[in-house]
C-alpha cells in the first residue's frame, strides 16, 4: 500500500457532499453580488512570489524547474495570479471586476490544526474601485456566506483594522522603524509572550517605550486618540475605516465587525483596510479567513493604477468553525429513487431512470447484476428516499411498485402513467 502525503487529504464521498454543499453556498453569496467565476493554472513562475515576498518565500512553496528549464511553483495562494490577469487584459476588463474562485493551493509548512499543505479558498476580489463601498461589499459577501451556512452573529465577529493607520503610527514616532517588520509583529501579537512580541517591535526600530506606547494605542483602539496622536495621515486613514464600517452598516454587515487594531494581517501587499473572521467563542483558536486592500499589487506587476480589495475562505478553518457551531452539513450521501430491476427488466427500468433523471432527480439503478436483496441494501447505504421496483411480475401487470424508504411503505402504480406529469413521484402519488 502506499501512504498518503501528510498534509494532504482525501476526500471520500460522504465528506465531499458536505464541501460541495458549503463550495456551493460561499460561491452562491458571491454569485448574487454580481461576482462572476474565474479559474486559474495550478503553475505559476516562482520568480512571481520572489518579486512580491522575497528569496525566502521559495521555503514555503512547492517550487521545481519543470521540463523545458522553467522555475515554477504550485500556486500558494491566489492574489497575485489574479494580479497577472488584470495586467494581462486591463485594458479590455469592464471595471469594477469582480471575481470569484474556488480552487487548491499548496505551501510546503508545518502540519496542524487547520493548516494543511494542499488547501482549498474561495477567493472574492474586487478590482478597480478604492471607494468604502467595494471593501464594505466584499465584508458583506463573507457574512451573508456565513449566515447562509447557518451561522450568527453569537458564532463569528470580524476583526476590522487598517494597515495605513498601524503605519502612521509606526512613523510617527522617532525612530528608524523598519514598517514590514513591525507590522508583522503585530500580526504575531496574539500568538506569542508579551516580552517576545515587544521584542520584535523592538527589533523593528521601536525602543522598548515606544513599543509599549504604540502597543496601548492599538489595543485601546480608540480611533479619536489614534489620529490626534498620528497626524493627517493617520487621520485619514480613520476617516476612511470609519466610512468602510458606515457603508457595512448600508450592506448589512456592520453588527459582524469590531474595530482591532491588533490585526495586521501579515501579508506585505496590504495596504488598507484588513480584517480576519474569528469564531466568537474562542474555541477555534485561529482566524477562520481573512482579507483586505490591496491597491498596489496590480502596479507592482506592470499594470495601470489599480485598486483592489478581497477576501479569501479558506475550507479547513471554516470547517471548523461550522463544525463547532453545530451547522456543517451531514456527510452523507443522497438519492433520491433507485429503480430496481428483477428479472429481465432493465428496458422498461432504464426508461424510468432516464425520464427520473430529465426531471432532475439523482437517480441510481444496478449496473452490477446483484440480487434483490443487495440492490436494496445498496440503496439503503446511498439514502434513497424512494426504490421503484421494475420486476418481471409487476411488468406482467404493466405496474411497478413504489417504495418510500424511511416507512417502509410501499403501493403499486401504472408503468405507463410513472414518472407520467408528475415532476417528483413519490408513494403518496398512488397510495
Amino acid at each position: 500500500m502506499y501512504d498518503r502525503l501528510k498534509g494532504f487529504r482525501d476526500f471520500y464521498a460522504e465528506e465531499m457532499a458536505a464541501r460541495r454543499q458549503v463550495f456551493d453556498t460561499v460561491e452562491d453569496a458571491a454569485a448574487r453580488y454580481g461576482f462572476r467565476e474565474i479559474a486559474t493554472p495550478a503553475l505559476e513562475r516562482t520568480q512571481m512570489y520572489v518579486d512580491k515576498s522575497g528569496e525566502e518565500i521559495v521555503e514555503e512553496l512547492y517550487a521545481f524547474e519543470d521540463k523545458g528549464g522553467r522555475e515554477v511553483s504550485l500556486t500558494p495562494e491566489l492574489t497575485p495570479t489574479v494580479a497577472r490577469m488584470v495586467v494581462e487584459k486591463q485594458q479590455e476588463l469592464s471595471k469594477p471586476i469582480k471575481w470569484v474562485s474556488t480552487r487548491p493551493f499548496w505551501r510546503f509548512e508545518q502540519v496542524q490544526q487547520g493548516r494543511f499543505r494542499e488547501f482549498y479558498q474561495t477567493n472574492v476580489d474586487i478590482f478597480g474601485s478604492s471607494e468604502p463601498e467595494a471593501d464594505a461589499e466584499v465584508l458583506a459577501v463573507a457574512a451573508d456566506a456565513l449566515t447562509s451556512l447557518g451561522l450568527t452573529a453569537e458564532d463569528f465577529e470580524f476583526r476590522v483594522s487598517h494597515r495605513d493607520i498601524l503605519g502612521g503610527l509606526l512613523d510617527s514616532f522617532d525612530a528608524d522603524v523598519d514598517t514590514r517588520d513591525a507590522i508583522r509583529a503585530v500580526d504575531k501579537r496574539a500568538k506569542v509572550e508579551d516580552e517576545e512580541y515587544l521584542g520584535l517591535l523592538s527589533d523593528a526600530g521601536l525602543s522598548y517605550d515606544q513599543a509599549r506606547e504604540f502597543d496601548d494605542l492599538i489595543a485601546a483602539g480608540d480611533l479619536d486618540a489614534i489620529a490626534e496622536f498620528g497626524g493627517d495621515d493617520v487621520a485619514d486613514a480613520v476617516a476612511n475605516l470609519r466610512a468602510v464600517l458606515d457603508a457595512a452598516e448600508d450592506f448589512g454587515a456592520r453588527r459582524y465587525c469590531d474595530i482591532s487594531l491588533t490585526t495586521a494581517r501579515g501579508l506585505d501587499y496590504y495596504t488598507g483596510v484588513v480584517f480576519e473572521c474569528f469564531d466568537s467563542t474562542g474555541d477555534v483558536s485561529r482566524a477562520a479567513f481573512g482579507g483586505g486592500r490591496y491597491d498596489d499589487l496590480i502596479e507592482e506587476f506592470g499594470g495601470q493604477p489599480t485598486p483592489a480589495v478581497g477576501v479569501a475562505l479558506g475550507d479547513a478553518t471554516l470547517q471548523l468553525l461550522c463544525q463547532r457551531a453545530g451547522v456543517w452539513p451531514d456527510e452523507e450521501l443522497s438519492t433520491d429513487y433507485y429503480v430496481l430491476t428483477v428479472g429481465d427488466t432493465r428496458s422498461v427500468a432504464s426508461r424510468v431512470a432516464r425520464d427520473l433523471r430529465d426531471r432532475g432527480h439523482v437517480v441510481e439503478t444496478d449496473v452490477a447484476g446483484r440480487s434483490f436483496g443487495a440492490q436494496m441494501g445498496y440503496a439503503d447505504s446511498v439514502n434513497a428516499e424512494t426504490v421503484v421496483i421494475v420486476g418481471e411480475q409487476d411488468l406482467e401487470n404493466d405496474e411497478v411498485t413504489v417504495k418510500e424508504m424511511a416507512s417502509g411503505d410501499q403501493t403499486t402504480a401504472p408503468v405507463d402513467d410513472f414518472p407520467g406529469d408528475r415532476d417528483r413521484p413519490t408513494y403518496d402519488d398512488f397510495a
